[in-house]
C-alpha cells in the first residue's frame, strides 16, 4: 500500500521539532495558503518573513521561468559572469550606501552570518566576537555560537571560543567593546526575543564605540531586510550603517538565497592570502538571483517598504484595544502582540489556525506571537484579518475563564 504524504512526513522526514498537526499545503498565492482539503488559510507569517511580495508573485514566477529557459547551475560561485547575479548585485548596490557596495551571495541566513564572522576576523586580525542575549542568528556551528540562548546551544558544545554576550539595549555595557573585539553582531531589531526595538541613540552609540575601537559592526537583517520594517533595510531606521550587512529570507521572493554585504575593499580580503577565503557551490544560484531581482523590483516599484509602517499601525490600532492584549511592539509589518499573563499564546495559535489564520510564536518570548504578513496585504485584507484575530482573542478569553 502506498504511503500518504502525511505518513511519509512523519516516517521519513527529519524534523527540527515535534509537529502534531502539520498542514498539508497544495497551493499558495498572494497572502493565502490552500491545504489538501481545500481550506484557505491567511498567512500572517510570510514563511517567517520570506514571502515579502506574497506567494508566487507573477513577476517573480515569470523571472524564474525565463531563467529556467537559459541556464541553472553552471559552476561554483564566482567563476563565471552570470547575468542574474551581477544584475541583482548592481540593483542592491544602487539602494545601499557606498560602503556596502560588494555582495557575496550564499544560500541562507546562517551562511551569511558565517561569512560575515570570517570576514570580520580577516579585516581585524582579532578573534573576540560580541553578540547579544536572546538573539537568533542561525543553527550552523558558527551561527549557533553567537546565538544568545543557552538552552539551544548546550547540547552542541564546544562551540566557537571567544564569544561574549551583552544585554540588548544596555548602553553602559557597550564599554565592553574594546580593541580586542573583532566583531559586534547585532540584530538592529531583535526578532525572536519578541520584536525589541532599540532607540536611535543606542544604535548610534554602538556604532560610535565600534569605530573608536576598530571593531567591525555586523547587522543581522535576515528577518528585517527588504522592506519589512518600513524602510528597505532596517538600519535606515537608526541613522547607522553597518560595516557588514547580512541578508536572506525576504530577499528571494520565496526562493532560497542569502548574502553578506560590505565594501569592495573588505571583500577583496577573501580573494587573496588565501585565495578562496570563502567559497560556496550554490551561492548566487541563477534562478534564485533572478527571483530575488524580480522581488526587489516589485518592492521598489510598488513602494511596499514605504507602505509597511502604515499597514502595521492599522493592525496595531485594531488589535491593541482588546482586553487580552498587554502590548504591541511594531516595526513596519512586523508585529509582536504580547498577551496578558492569564492568557496562553500556545492556545491562541491553535484557535487562530482553526479560524484559518497562520501566526507564529517567538523562540525566546512565550508571552507574544508574531504577525508578519506579506507586504502586499491590502488595507481591506488587514481589516478582515484583524476582525478574525479579535474574535479568536475573545474565544481565548472565554476558554480561559471556563478552565480557571
Amino acid at each position: 500500500m502506498q504511503l500518504t504524504n502525511r505518513q511519509l512526513f512523519y516516517q521519513h522526514l527529519a524534523l527540527p521539532a515535534a509537529v502534531t498537526d502539520a498542514l498539508e499545503i497544495v497551493k499558495a498565492e498572494g497572502i493565502y495558503l490552500y491545504d489538501v482539503e481545500g481550506r484557505r488559510f491567511t498567512d500572517l507569517v510570510s514563511g517567517v518573513a520570506v514571502s515579502n511580495v506574497g506567494h508566487r508573485h507573477p513577476k517573480v514566477v515569470k523571472a524564474i521561468q525565463q531563467q529556467l529557459e537559459q541556464y541553472m547551475h553552471l559552476m561554483v560561485y564566482g567563476k563565471y559572469i552570470q547575468s542574474p547575479q551581477v544584475r541583482l548585485a548592481g540593483k542592491m548596490a544602487e539602494n545601499l550606501p557606498e560602503s556596502l557596495n560588494s555582495v557575496f551571495f550564499v544560500n541562507s541566513g546562517s551562511e551569511a552570518i558565517e561569512g560575515a564572522l570570517k570576514l570580520a576576523k580577516r579585516i581585524t586580525g582579532r578573534t573576540e566576537i560580541i553578540a547579544f542575549k536572546n538573539a537568533y542568528h542561525g543553527s550552523t556551528h558558527g551561527a549557533l555560537s553567537v546565538l544568545g540562548n543557552e538552552e539551544m546551544k548546550n547540547a552542541f558544545r564546544p562551540l566557537l571560543p571567544g564569544v561574549r554576550f551583552l544585554n540588548f539595549m544596555d548602553e553602559a555595557e557597550l564599554e565592553q567593546i574594546t580593541g580586542q573585539t573583532a566583531a559586534v553582531l547585532i540584530e538592529p531589531i531583535q526578532a525572536e526575543a519578541g520584536i525589541l526595538i532599540p532607540g536611535q541613540s543606542y544604535m548610534q552609540a554602538l556604532q560610535a564605540q565600534c569605530r573608536r575601537t576598530g571593531a567591525v559592526l555586523i547587522f543581522d537583517e535576515v528577518q528585517m531586510g527588504f522592506g519589512r520594517t518600513g524602510k528597505l533595510f532596517a538600519f535606515e531606521n537608526f541613522g547607522t550603517v553597518p560595516d557588514i550587512l547580512c541578508l536572506a529570507k525576504g530577499m528571494g521572493g520565496g526562493m532560497p538565497i542569502g548574502a553578506f554585504v560590505s565594501s569592495a575593499e573588505n571583500m577583496n580580503l577573501l580573494t587573496h592570502n588565501p585565495a578562496l577565503g570563502h567559497i560556496t557551490t550554490f551561492g548566487g544560484h541563477p534562478v534564485c538571483c533572478a527571483a530575488a531581482l524580480a522581488s526587489l523590483e516589485v518592492i521598489l516599484e510598488n513602494k511596499l517598504h514605504k507602505k509597511a509602517d502604515e499597514k502595521g499601525k492599522l493592525f496595531a490600532d485594531m488589535l491593541g484595544p482588546h482586553s487580552a492584549v498587554q502590548s504591541i511592539r511594531q516595526a513596519g509589518l512586523m508585529l509582536a502582540l504580547e498577551l496578558k499573563p492569564a492568557f496562553s499564546v500556545g492556545k491562541l495559535v491553535k484557535i487562530l489556525q482553526k479560524n484559518s489564520l497562520i501566526v507564529d510564536q517567538f523562540l525566546f518570548n512565550d508571552r507574544s506571537f508574531r504577525i508578519a504578513p506579506p507586504l502586499t496585504i491590502t488595507e481591506k485584507e488587514i481589516r478582515e484579518v484583524s476582525e478574525a484575530v479579535l474574535k479568536s482573542l475573545t474565544r481565548l478569553g472565554e476558554t480561559t475563564k471556563s478552565t480557571s
